[in-house]
């Protein structure tokens, strides 16, 4: 197949674009070099045998050219991260949210139906929770006074006992709570409504904590584990807020990556939008992640400072079963092997002005 990523260039794109490569598919990437990630240097190095457009995904005229001839789209591109604050919301907003419908709009006119959507498993919200009185119960967003006196968990609304975490599958009510989230959940939507609309098919590939080399390093819209390992290779112990326990599952970028070759060949969902979970299915906390990277980089122990951002959640991990059952996807890279590798992964150099 002739695929176009989009954000080809970036942590995963790159990724993808490699195993695609290596599988024998024709692949051409696209991507704008948002300073928040890419700063202002040259392409990486590990894109340089790649055919390679920079472009913004929001350039209709571009990407006709583009799509001419070619059989699916893999959507990689977005502007990444927790957010700083609300004023980041019209940044997210167009580069997520209208690049996409752009995408869509010059797919459609291109006749191409295949799309494969980078999603995250941020438009959950809170996972999935179980109260030992009341069974299965919505979580409600945690308390600002409570997260400040040092109480995490997730309370049950009806009776205020500390909520037992479940593996969340992809039918689970969504509840996003960043921006970031927010835009998430919208390309979705906007996916399932050109899918409806076109007869086309789209895998949403809602990716749980992913890591791995090439990530940024050094921003602010950097993941945990790379804030983690910053700290490390300066000496300093990663900082853990609230108090370590809070869990999560980390996916190694190499099985992202084959996730989406295989999201890329299975049979497209015509018509509609399918979410899969992309995750390791074998959740850790927060903390066990900056013990296991500390020891395997030789450096300081972990220091919980408590605290949590605006947004954050407890608890979010996944089911991997549909992933299995419709994709033949299952992680293959341990938490200790990937942990182990990471420390020292090349990563994408310092963003020093953006």
């Amino acid at each position: 197949m002739r695929i176009l990523i989009t954000g080809g260039a970036g942590f995963i794109g790159s990724h993808v674009a490699d195993l695609l490569a290596t599988d024998g598919h024709s692949v051409l990437l696209l991507d704008a070099f948002l300073p928040q990630a890419h700063g202002w240097g040259a392409p990486p190095e590990w894109v340089a045998g790649h055919e390679l457009v920079r472009g913004d995904v929001r350039d209709a005229e571009m990407l006709g050219r583009l799509l001419a001839g070619l059989d699916a789209v893999c959507h990689q591109a977005a502007m990444v991260g927790h957010g700083l604050d609300p004023s980041d919301a019209p940044a997210y907003t167009a580069n997520n949210d209208l690049g996409t419908a752009v995408l869509l709009a010059a797919m459609h006119k291109a006749g191409v139906h295949r799309l494969v959507l980078a999603s995250s498993m941020v438009v959950y919200g809170e996972g999935r929770y179980a109260c030992p009185n009341h069974g299965v119960v919505p979580a409600a967003p945690r308390r600002a006074e409570d997260i400040a006196a040092g109480r995490y968990e997730v309370a049950c609304p009806h009776c205020n006992v500390d909520l037992d975490p479940l593996l969340v599958g992809e039918d689970a009510p969504l509840d996003p709570r960043s921006t970031y989230a927010a835009t998430k959940l919208c390309q979705e939507h906007l996916a399932a409504a050109w899918a409806r609309q076109t007869g086309g098919g789209v895998w949403a590939l809602r990716y749980h904590n992913v890591y791995g080399s090439r990530m940024p390093r050094d921003t602010p819209y950097a993941g945990v584990a790379s804030i983690f390992r910053s700290a490390l290779a300066a000496g300093m112990p990663p900082q853990v807020m609230e108090d370590g326990r809070q869990r999560r599952d980390f996916v190694h970028v190499s099985d992202v990556a084959r996730a989406n070759a295989l999201a890329l060949s299975a049979p497209p969902p015509f018509g509609r939008c399918e979410p899969v979970n992309i995750c390791s299915g074998q959740p850790h906390t927060v903390g066990e992640l900056a013990t296991a990277l500390a020891a395997a980089m030789g450096g300081p122990a972990p220091q919980v400072i408590g605290g949590a951002r605006p947004g954050d959640v407890r608890h979010v991990t996944a089911d991997p079963t549909r992933a299995a059952e419709t994709l033949g996807y299952r992680a293959r890279v341990s938490f200790a092997e990937g942990v182990t590798r990471f420390a020292t992964d090349p990563l994408r150099e310092p963003v020093t002005t953006w």
